[in-house]
């Protein structure tokens, strides 16, 4: 399987609202990150919720967000970033989003 971002790479968080079992806060949905580590593929914690085997496989990634951009009332240091693990089908290229 291969990885449609790489290190490095700025990203958006789909905005979209999904009901069930979704691992993607809701603060998180719409922000700017950066890739920071390609995890790998594993099986879809979504579809695992829904009783399925998960298949098929999700390239998961370590996402660095600023602080300040997630919350903009943060009041902490500048570089101060909050990273998580968010799965491929809930990241777009920041392309397209001027």
């Amino acid at each position: 399987m291969t990885p449609a971002f790489a290190l490095g790479d700025n990203v958006v968080i789909s905005p979209r609202d999904q009901p069930g079992h979704v691992r993607t806060p809701c603060y998180l949905r719409g922000r700017r990150g950066r890739i920071i580590q390609v995890c790998g593929a594993f099986p879809d914690p979504e579809l695992l919720a829904q009783g399925t085997l998960g298949i098929p496989y999700r390239v998961l990634y370590r996402v660095a967000f600023a602080l300040y951009a997630v919350w903009p009332d943060y009041a902490g240091a500048p570089s101060d970033d909050l990273i998580a693990d968010l799965y491929e089908h809930w990241l777009e290229s920041e392309e397209k989003h001027p």
